[in-house]
Formats: structure tokens, sequence, C-alpha cells
């Protein structure tokens, strides 16, 4: 199936970020807000002008070749419009299942038939979300890693419904993104964040006990295992509070106590100190 024109619901740091991949590979693309409001679209626009510009000024690329990428975006809070003339639709919303059931609900009524719908979610069951709509088999999941101008990965989640059409097409898709598929029936937490839902819950027990301060966890993990980012500026980076709803929803799924979300997790989302957007969470940021 060839795609043509791609409608990425959400303007917040993923939304924005997969409309930038888009457009950068070629493909004209709607920028919807989760709102539907023109001016929450424009400020994601405003953010990926201000990304492109520090290329830019890096010498990444020229200036002519940021315009042409920024002509290919729309933004738009009109979602009839945006849906109608779109062949692949990736909602990148807050992870609320009511709210994205309301989103998928609207869509399944006003995209044609062929058009494909994807979810980039980090922890949501696919099947349940896709559930509302009349068209599962068609239906699959996309989670991309933050930010998606720089992660290369991007692991597609499929269903029991989910036909292969659906399945080749996304991956394929996601090879003219420049990204790596990995391919993953569902299951909770997929691949990535099942793995780090282990290491990251272990690393701040650590913590917990007083075993060591988690500069030092973050340190060890880094020069051992030769990561960019420990435990605790991982989930700062992420958002300390989507962080503990993944980690709930892997309890909750799996019950097995590895995946019980730490104290001193808890406690910073208590305290409303969620990591790098708040300014403070293990770590403390210039907002």
């Amino acid at each position: 199936m060839e795609i043509k024109t791609i409608t990425v619901i959400g303007s917040g740091a993923m939304g924005h970020g997969i409309v930038q991949v888009c457009a950068q590979t070629g493909f004209a693309v709607n920028l919807v807000s989760g709102r539907f409001k023109e001016e929450f679209a424009l400020e994601g626009l405003a953010k990926i002008k201000k990304f492109l510009q520090g290329g830019v000024e890096r010498k990444k690329m020229t200036q002519e070749e940021a315009d042409v990428i920024v002509s290919r975006i729309k933004p738009t809070g009109d979602i009839k419009k945006a849906a109608e003339s779109s062949d692949f639709i990736i909602e990148a919303v807050v992870e609320n299942l009511e709210i994205k059931h309301g989103i998928f609900k609207q869509l399944d009524e006003l995209a044609p038939p062929h058009t494909i719908f994807a979810t980039n979610t980090s922890y949501n069951s696919v099947t349940e979300i896709g559930s509302v709509t009349k068209r599962p088999d068609r239906f699959v999941g996309t989670h991309w890693f933050n930010p998606p101008q720089i992660m290369r990965g991007i692991e597609v989640v499929f269903t029991e419904k989910t036909s292969k059409e659906t399945l080749d097409t996304t991956v394929a898709l996601c090879r003219r993104w420049g990204k790596e598929p990995a391919i993953c029936q569902e299951s909770p937490g997929f691949i990535a964040n099942r793995l780090l839902g282990v290491w990251r819950n272990e690393g701040m027990k650590l913590y917990d006990r007083r075993a060591a301060a988690f500069k030092d966890i973050d340190t060890a993990f880094k020069t051992a295992y030769n990561f960019r980012m420990g435990q605790f500026e991982l989930a700062d980076l992420v958002g300390l509070d989507v962080a503990l709803i993944g980690a709930n929803t892997l309890y909750k799924e799996l019950g097995k106590e590895v995946f019980s979300p730490a104290r001193c997790h808890v406690m910073k989302v208590r305290a409303g100190d969620y990591g790098r957007k708040t300014g403070r969470g293990f770590y403390e940021y210039n907002k």
C-alpha cells in the first residue's frame, strides 16, 4: 500500500517529533493537536522550527532544506479535514485510555476505509485501544522513543487482528523514516519497556535501600554497559509521572514483584517532581 499523506494527532514532546521525522523523509503531514485547536498545533510547529534552526546553525542542513521540511507540514485544528486526506494516522497523545478511545472513535468515522491507524503507546494495550474501531485489521502499535528525531528505533506492535498488509506497510514505513523497526506481538511493556522496567526498578530500589547514591548508580550503569544515560537520568527525561504509570501497568499485568515501583519513585511523583519538564526530579534542571 502506498502512503502519501500522514496525520499525527498530538503536538507535544512525541507528536511534534514524529511530525518532523515524517516531513524530513518527504511526506505531507497534518499536525493536529490532541485538543483539536490550531493554536496548539502551531506551538508544535514552532518547536519543530526551533529544532531545525539548531541544525542549520550547526551546519547539519541548509536553511533551504529546513524550509522545505516545514513546507510539508500543515498545522490544523480540523480533525475531519486531516483524517479525510490521510493514508496513515498516528495518535501520539497522553497515555490515557479514555482519551485515546475518544480520538479513535472520531477517526474511525472520518477516515477513508483504507487508512491505517497507529497508536504511539508505551504500555497500554494496542488491542484495547483499537477495539473501539471497526478496522482492527488496520490497527497497529508504533512505539517511538524519545526524542523521535534522534532515536533510531521503533517498536511495531501487532495484535491478533492486525493484517499482514498492515504490518508490512508499517514496517516499510518505519524504514522510509530511517528507523530500525523491532516487531513484537502485543505483550505487557512490549520489548524495550519490559526490559527497562526491571533495571529501572532495581536501580531505584538500590537507592531506596541506601546501597548507593542515585548518581553513583547512574554512573555505574553507564560506565559498565556504555549506556548514554542511567536509570534516574532516563526517568527524569521521560517524565517520572509517565514512568510510574508504566511501572504500575507492568506490575498489574504481570503480577511480579520485580515490576513493583520503588518507593522513591512514588514519592517523587506525589511531590510533583516529574523530572526535566518540571525542573526537578532526581536531578535538578534549569527550566
